[in-house]
């Protein structure tokens, strides 16, 4: 999958799908269309459909397998805690749709009704959707370009009747490429929260997320914070701390510091976790009394707090 170019231009540039290094781009239409070229008419269509969608948060991570998915299933499962709240969660790893089976809908379907896709739902008030559920197999490969993407990514935004909803979760593959393009210019008229970029303690990951960082600048996506998944292991039995993952920089904490972003908190390790995930339930009601528990609530809440000030803002920002 490619990165985007150090010299990409950005979304928002003036010279965004028109720079040299625009060429061959696959998403190279959809940029040019916020710089003077016919915007595409989606997204018009999708800012009104996200009119009923007060929260957008983006997960994202530079590096693959450091526990993005994990996060945002997890982060679905906390804020739809609170019954009174209507929590969306959409998958667009289109390679690798692990979303399904960490919410425990294997083998489930869409359904096409009068007013679009509907969305599976884990409880009344937690609906997902993703890739995973339209494929005729759990094995199937799904092997496309750039431009298909998009169009599944335009088609899950437009189409999927989410009805009214406080929090839209939206977890990407990793890296900076045709899906994260594609999520940004799409939502860039209904306005994204921000997004919050997961990693591990360790350098090779922290590398790839600087990159993350710098991609959310670019595309002036704002950056929520920064969780450092896998931060250390604590012994259930003994209380003993062990770095499994050294962060032999400093970690994420270092680099959040260097680089003037929050980092919202550390997740240590928690071999309950991945079990959770491969039964497809919520590690967070199943363990408790974890420290991983109590660090995903404490991140979760800052979250929260993040989005209400967020729509303080905008409510100001309307009312002039």
């Amino acid at each position: 999958m490619e990165e985007v170019p150090q010299d990409c231009p950005g979304t928002s540039s003036a010279q965004a799908g028109k720079g040299a290094s625009c060429q061959g781009c696959p998403n190279q239409r959809l940029c040019a269309s916020g710089a003077g070229a016919a915007p595409d008419p989606a997204i018009e269509e999708i800012k009104e459909k996200m009119r009923t969608v007060k929260h957008k948060i983006l997960v994202l991570s530079g590096k693959g397998g450091v526990g993005k998915s994990t996060f945002s299933a997890h982060l679905a499962h906390g804020l739809a805690e609170d019954e009174s709240k209507q929590v969306a969660l959409l998958d667009i790893d289109i390679c690798g749709p692990s979303i399904p089976k960490m919410m425990g809908l294997e083998g489930e379907q869409v359904h096409q009704s009068g007013s679009g896709w509907s969305p599976v739902y884990v409880e009344e008030n937690l609906g997902v959707m993703s890739v995973g559920f339209l494929l005729g197999s759990l094995d199937d490969a799904v092997i496309w370009r750039g431009p298909k993407k998009n169009g599944m990514i335009k088609q899950f935004l437009r189409d999927v009747d989410w009805g009214e909803i406080d929090y839209l979760i939206v977890d990407t593959p990793p890296g900076t490429s045709d899906e994260h393009l594609s999520i940004v210019q799409y939502l860039s008229a209904a306005h994204i929260d921000g997004a919050v970029i997961i990693t591990t303690p360790q350098e090779v990951s922290l590398q790839d997320v600087r990159k993350e960082i710098n991609f959310c600048h670019k595309v002036k996506l704002p950056i929520i914070g920064v969780v450092e998944n896998m931060s250390g292991f604590i012994c259930p039995k003994c209380k003993n701390e062990s770095q499994i993952f050294p962060p032999t920089t400093g970690g994420a904490e270092v680099m959040c510091q260097d680089l003037k972003v929050p980092l919202l908190g550390k997740v240590p390790l928690d071999p309950q976790i991945g079990k959770s995930c491969d039964k497809g339930q919520s590690f967070l009601t199943e363990v408790p009394d974890s420290p991983a528990t109590l660090a995903y609530r404490n991140i979760i809440q800052r979250i929260q707090d993040f989005c209400d000030i967020h729509s303080s803002k905008e409510e100001k920002l309307i009312s002039c």
